[in-house]
């Protein structure tokens, strides 16, 4: 009796202390969905038209249904009835009938189904498991190359995020919607815009003869601005950016790949300010500008002037930042300083013009997606400096550099203009050009093209309409300080004085 108790415990030890091996785990799938539908597509003659934008051939998880599903998607393209004998003959012509089981299997899938009544439901199914083993590919891939210590991390992250914003942009589709909600909204925005007292329907620039013809830079347009170099491009934005963020209160994100964030601040606070830039570099400001100074350095505190000076930024960064900045700070508006200086690394490119075709196309549906205009700086090619004449040089749009898809991208480009820089000082009517600066909208997806005549300040990198008298406000006379309160040379001018570049409002 003991020994058998003994044997007793033996074999419950034994038991409690074993371990059940892992299986491991089956990709996701659904073998009897696949056959559903390829049989629903033979017996329906209507079914392919329902699954088409849903479903393509490696959507299906078993090699033969993707061969079947192959040969029912050429039938289609041309036109051809879709049945159990044209699929077989169409796999007869590829060579693919006896991979696939003959007519034997054919006929077989016809037999397990009975009508094509959920197949839509059970195709967004099928497209749902191919995106889980699509997403378990990914995520496996960059797993094993993270273990890799050769591979450069950012690099890897750059690449991951390429790819699942790859992923992304090919399985998320935007369904179908009936006109009467929209005919909705757009008669909400109508009225919005109605209400208003300016007429404007989108965001104010501050640039009055600009927002005339645009109505407002508007939700989801991409616009292109485009100029040669030391046009203005940057002081343009700039000051537009101050306008709307300071005046108007409208949160605005500035994308800086050429200039430093402290840079881009000096030139906002000489617009501002009107102070030389010289000064601001060198800190050799008099008595009444640093109290110029003082006064006006107060309207950039608190702006909701958002900036990013990242080099080289990526369209897959730039989309990361931006959704961001919507959705913390609820930015209404970005700018990109400039667009041939971003790229799309993690996908490779046969040329510049194309990488610059995918970059511009981004942007377009980045603008769609937040809802919000995107404003892209671009340089023109050297077109314009060849041609000769005042009417020469006036930018077009076949100057825009590196790709066309920038003008069939953009919704709306505009040009940057000044004849003086051409030294060109008079029109044909001898009217003084000095100063001017023209902003060519050249096209306008949704409205008129035209010019548009801002004056331009070079000394204080600023744009500002033609009858703009730039006051420093309530009767304040700093010109006159240097008179009233000369300063010996070993006082202390103004507490700030050799700050340089210390201040930063934001």
């Amino acid at each position: 009796m003991a020994e058998s108790n003994n044997r007793n415990q033996g074999r419950r030890k034994t038991k409690e202390t074993t371990v059940v091996p892992d299986i491991g785990k089956i990709q996701p799938q659904a073998r009897e969905l696949e056959e559903a539908i390829l049989g629903a597509l033979m017996l329906e003659k209507d079914a392919y038209s329902l699954v088409s934008d849903i479903l393509k051939p490696e959507s299906f998880y078993d090699p033969i249904h993707q061969l079947v599903y192959r040969a029912i998607v050429d039938l289609a393209v041309r036109q051809a009835p879709i049945d159990m004998l044209t699929v077989v003959e169409q796999l007869k012509k590829d060579g693919e009938l006896e991979t696939v089981g003959g007519p034997v299997y054919i006929a077989q899938l016809t037999e397990k189904v009975a009508s094509a009544a959920h197949i839509e439901f059970h195709a967004r199914i099928i497209a749902q498991k191919y995106l889980a083993r699509e997403l378990i590919s990914f995520s496996s891939g960059v797993a094993n190359k993270a273990f890799d210590e050769t591979i450069d991390v950012d690099d890897l992250m750059q690449e991951a995020e390429s790819k699942l914003f790859e992923i992304s942009q090919r399985n998320v589709k935007k369904d179908v919607t009936q006109i009467n909600p929209v005919i909705k909204e757009a008669l909400h925005l109508l009225e919005i815009a109605a209400s208003r007292d300016d007429g404007l329907s989108g965001l104010e620039t501050g640039f009055t003869a600009l927002d005339k013809i645009t109505s407002g830079w508007q939700n989801s347009d991409l616009v292109i601005i485009a100029a040669r170099p030391a046009m203005g491009k940057t002081a343009f934005v700039l000051s537009m950016a101050k306008n709307m963020a300071v005046s108007y209160k409208c949160p605005v994100a500035l994308f800086s790949l050429e200039m430093a964030n402290v840079q881009l601040v000096n030139r906002l606070i000489v617009n501002t300010c009107e102070i030389p830039g010289e000064k601001i570099k060198n800190g050799q400001l008099l008595p009444y500008e640093w109290e110029q100074l003082d006064f006006k350095i107060k309207e950039l505190y608190d702006a909701p002037l958002y900036i990013d000076d990242t080099p080289s930024l990526s369209v897959f960064e730039l989309r990361t930042k931006a959704r961001r900045l919507v959705r913390e700070h609820g930015v209404k508006m970005i700018i990109i300083d400039y667009l041939q200086l971003m790229n799309a690394s993690g996908m490779n490119y046969g040329s510049r013009e194309q990488e610059v075709s995918m970059i511009s196309r981004s942007l377009k549906g980045l603008a769609k997606e937040l809802n919000i205009p995107i404003i892209a700086l671009s340089q023109l090619n050297r077109g314009v400096e060849g041609r000769t004449g005042a009417e020469g040089k006036r930018p077009q749009l076949s100057d825009l550099r590196e790709s066309g898809a920038i003008e069939q991208d953009a919704d709306m480009v505009c040009f940057i203009h000044r004849p003086e820089y051409y030294k060109i000082f008079e029109d044909d009517k001898g009217n003084s050009l000095i100063g001017l600066a023209e902003i060519i909208i050249a096209k306008h997806r949704n409205g008129a093209t035209g010019d548009v005549l801002l004056r331009f300040k070079s000394e204080f990198a600023r744009f500002q309409n033609i009858d703009d008298d730039y006051n420093f406000g309530a009767g304040q006379q700093f010109s006159s300080k240097i008179n009233n309160h000369p300063v010996s040379p070993d006082q202390d001018p103004h507490p700030m004085q050799g700050g340089g570049n210390d201040f930063v409002p934001f």
